[in-house]
């Protein structure tokens, strides 16, 4: 399947915990790492999503919040992901910045030239991947 957000995982429905608008859907990726995506009860009805099922979740890159691994700060995002960064790719306006979570599991991250500057991120930092649970897309097959 092709579509331009950068990054597509694959998981398991591991939970779904229903709500009058929105459901939580809890997702175990292939590497056991869970990922919780919120999104509205009819999109459940329509994709049929159920306990044990496949579902792909879609994060656009952009979505993709990075901050130093050591920030010393909380934060409301569901989705927090230690990793290293492996890449860093400098536009004029933006970066992609690409961080290995672990070997089976990468996120890539767009970000402005000016926030990868302000961060001193570089190659091999620690960094912690932030991902809303309501910025992510969830798709099943057929």
């Amino acid at each position: 399947m092709l579509t331009s957000a950068r990054n597509q995982l694959t998981g398991t429905v591991s939970a779904i915990k229903t709500g009058a608008v929105n459901d939580e859907i809890e997702m175990t990726l292939s590497n056991g790492h869970a990922l919780i995506a919120t999104v509205t009860h009819s999109s459940v009805e329509n994709l049929n999503l159920h306990q044990g099922g496949e579902a792909i979740a879609f994060i656009k890159a952009p979505w993709v919040i990075l901050t130093a691994a050591d920030s010393g700060l909380r934060f409301s995002a569901r989705n927090q992901f230690n990793g290293t960064i492996k890449t860093i790719v400098t536009g004029a306006i933006n970066s992609e910045v690409t961080v290995e979570i672990d070997p089976a599991l990468t996120l890539v991250s767009v970000i402005t030239k000016e926030s990868v500057t302000g961060l001193g991120l570089q190659v091999g930092n620690a960094v912690t991947a932030l991902v809303k649970a309501s910025s992510i897309v969830l798709a099943t097959r057929g």
